[in-house]
């Protein structure tokens, strides 16, 4: 069998069980998998029966308790399945299942994966359980098409991306339960990306004295430390935006303080409050040495004030994606399998967002992201109401994914 004919049983494959891959998105999307609270234990369970009807043998992983707890989370269990076409490279293909919980301003039920002018809309439906479904039906078309191909092919399929990936794909890795050779995690469908930034979240807990409103000068206000260390971080961000990534697709790094709280009552001195920042990493940059300068600018912002202490927790800190050696095959079979399915070139770029893909880096591991869905997260509402993914861009990255695999398995010619 030829490249070319095998790019064609690959598309007639996808195409005859597309209606049964829109099913299997669909009740992915039906099924809340919200992180926080983060109990998608019951929702790995509904996707290990979907699969194994499908035909796969579906390996569970059951994330131990308190692994589940220090992560925030109530349960996950991870899945894996592998297919072993004969010797050669394991190529691992990673989704998360877990989402943000789907707030306010939805025109849809967002769990009722609702068919609206071509797009499937819910949560999730972009970010990232359409790759669920990418990734089931590109393998299973690649079964069917019966190529001899020499290597192996992984599904992970997780479920805390939301809360950092580490009892995730950071768990597998590092269980040993699973050893890629490469790894394609969930993305959009036509571009592909080969970095992205790293995150630091960090607590920073400011600490005063209480007093009543009417004698103020018997307390120490942590409110008033507490701006004190937010202006401090917002001139620095002003500085941050003076550092320039080379990487395409990304510009500078930026600060956010996300979350604050704290006080008593209106007629207390506050004697706490805690605030929740977001750093990100730019590829150029190491996730150490800015914790570092963090700490630094925190501490010297409240240093000298009379009765104030403050107190800094390491919530997540991760490393950026960068491109590892062997990372330009998955991103050249890609394109090439782009051609076929969109008749065009798709560039590779960097992102500014974090994801589950850099654990894969961190073990070494050469990392792409590609996957069903629009040009950019804005399009495709990931994170906002009315999350979407076009059914054509789930059926073009299924066919895409299918052969950029052939094209990396080296399928044999037969005689």
């Amino acid at each position: 069998m030829t490249q070319f004919a095998l790019a064609l049983t690959l598309t007639d494959c996808v195409d005859h069980h597309f209606d049964q891959e829109v099913q299997f998105l669909s009740a992915l999307v039906q099924k809340p998998s919200d992180n926080p609270p983060g109990d998608c234990a019951g929702h790995a369970e509904m996707a290990a029966q979907w699969l194994e009807r499908l035909g796969f043998t579906v390996e569970r992983h059951v994330v131990p308790a308190g692994d589940v707890t220090r992560a925030g989370m109530i349960s996950a269990t991870n899945l894996v399945v592998r297919h072993r076409f004969g010797a050669g490279p394991v190529i691992a293909l990673n989704a998360h299942g877990d989402v943000v919980p789907p707030g306010d301003g939805w025109t849809a039920d967002p769990y009722g994966a609702e068919i609206r002018d071509g797009f499937m809309i819910g949560r999730g439906a972009a970010v990232s359980k359409s790759d669920f479904a990418t990734y089931a039906f590109a393998l299973k078309a690649l079964i069917e098409s019966g190529a001899t191909l020499a290597g192996t092919v992984e599904l992970h399929l997780t479920y805390d991306e939301e809360t950092g990936g580490l009892i995730g794909p950071g768990w597998l890795l590092k269980q040993g339960i699973v050893k890629p050779d490469y790894a394609i995690c969930a993305g959009f469908s036509y571009s592909i990306t080969t970095a992205h930034n790293g995150t630091i979240h960090l607590e920073v807990t400011v600490r005063g004295k209480s007093a009543h409103a009417a004698r103020p000068d018997t307390g120490h206000d942590a409110l008033e430390a507490a701006t004190a260390v937010l202006n401090a971080l917002y001139a620095h961000r002003a500085a941050l935006r003076e550092i320039r990534s080379a990487t395409p697709g990304i510009d500078h790094p930026t600060i956010v303080v996300g979350l604050i709280k704290g006080g008593i009552n209106t007629n207390v001195v506050p004697d706490k409050v805690s605030l929740r920042l977001d750093r990100r990493v730019v590829p150029e940059e190491n996730p150490q040495d800015v914790l570092k300068q963090l700490k630094t600018l925190i501490t010297a912002a409240v240093d000298g004030l009379p009765g104030i202490s403050v107190e800094m927790e390491e919530v997540l800190v991760t490393s950026p994606l960068r491109a590892l050696d062997g990372s330009e095959r998955l991103s050249q079979a890609l394109q090439r399998a782009a051609l076929v399915t969109l008749q065009r070139d798709i560039p590779t770029e960097g992102v500014p967002l974090y994801t589950d893909a850099r654990l894969y880096c961190e073990a070494g591991v050469p990392t792409v992201i590609y996957g069903a869905g629009p040009r950019t997260l804005l399009e495709a509402n990931g994170h906002r109401a009315d999350e979407r993914v076009a059914l054509e861009d789930l059926r073009v990255a299924t066919k895409t994914v299918a052969i950029a695999l052939a094209d990396l398995l080296g399928q044999q010619p037969q005689s």
